[in-house]
């Protein structure tokens, strides 16, 4: 009978030890399967998501940057706890990457309160009490891979696969950067009643939504700037009916209307209003979204095009 006892005891461990490692596997995959959409999505659409990332407060003009790196450090944590023998390592970048988002959401709360977190494409989630509660979760997935994974004996293959990643997030960068730099501009372009050609010289289109506050403000600030021979032609986004009077009461006088919205937008893909396109001779030159319309932005960045004097 001392015998049996015994026997039970000395496996108690093993399979509180297999217990254990299912769990942790399960939370390896779930958490892996969230990282990898999140950062794919990153790094396959740079623009796009750089651009929500600096609706979330991420520094005007580094939003494609971070998008790509971020998106390259989440599929390489997805990597890592997909594979048993580097899940202990995949549950610790899982879990700091939690933190960060958690902690950059803290710090931004009262500002972001109410948006659209856009971590996923084709699913809305707002930033509000439940954000905390869903990451929360994910971070006690991490936490379980990380504890009750087996210790990672090398970093050979770790390594390669980050350096594999950030090749991939480099290619696809330039291609989305090179898609959106050949852009066919539109021609002509019903401007003011009249057809114009948005190829002949400096030409920059401002995407606005007349009853967007933002947008109101990055009128009235552009509309005290020299503009010079730069043509400016501006496209409102909804309620077209409006357009006129936008112009007016911003003081945006230099700007001209055009009301062919599919046509533009279609040529020049982006998120929110405002959004700006710098022509040269029906090149782009440089966009601008919605973050680079807060003064003192744009108008440095139009100076260096010569777009403003």
């Amino acid at each position: 009978m001392q015998s049996i006892a015994d026997s039970a005891i000395n496996q108690s461990p093993v399979e509180a030890a297999s217990w254990q490692r299912t769990v942790a596997t399960v939370c390896a995959i779930l958490l892996g399967i969230i990282f990898l959409v999140s950062g794919g999505w990153k790094m396959l659409d740079p623009f796009k998501t750089g651009e929500l990332l600096e609706q979330a407060k991420v520094p005007a003009g580094f939003g494609r940057l971070g998008a790509s790196t971020l998106g390259t450090i989440e599929v390489f944590a997805a990597f890592m706890l997909f594979v048993p023998k580097l899940r202990r390592w995949g549950g610790l970048l899982g879990s700091g990457l939690i933190v960060f988002f958690l902690g950059w959401i803290g710090y931004y709360y009262s500002a972001l309160v109410g948006k659209e977190c856009s971590c996923f494409p084709l699913i809305k989630r707002s930033i509000g009490p439940g954000f905390f509660i869903s990451d929360g979760v994910m971070l006690l997935l991490g936490v379980a891979a990380f504890l009750w994974s087996a210790r990672v004996v090398s970093a050979k293959l770790p390594a390669a696969i980050l350096a594999s990643l950030a090749l991939v997030a480099s290619l696809s960068y330039g291609v989305n950067n090179w898609k959106h730099s050949a852009v066919q501009v539109p021609t002509p372009v019903i401007v003011d009643g009249k057809a114009q050609n948005l190829a002949d010289g400096k030409v920059f289109i401002f995407f606005y939504d007349p009853s967007c506050m933002h947008c109101d403000a990055a009128a009235r600030f552009m509309g005290k700037l020299n503009w010079g021979d730069t043509k400016i032609v501006s496209v409102p986004t909804v309620n077209p009916q409006w357009a006129g009077s936008f112009l007016h009461d911003t003081g945006f006088k230099q700007a001209s209307t055009s009301l062919e919205l599919d046509k533009l937008k279609k040529a020049f893909t982006f998120v929110d209003p405002p959004y700006g396109v710098a022509l040269v001779d029906g090149q782009v030159k440089e966009t601008f979204t919605q973050a680079q319309f807060n003064e003192p932005l744009p108008e440095p960045d139009l100076k260096k095009l010569g777009f403003v004097k």
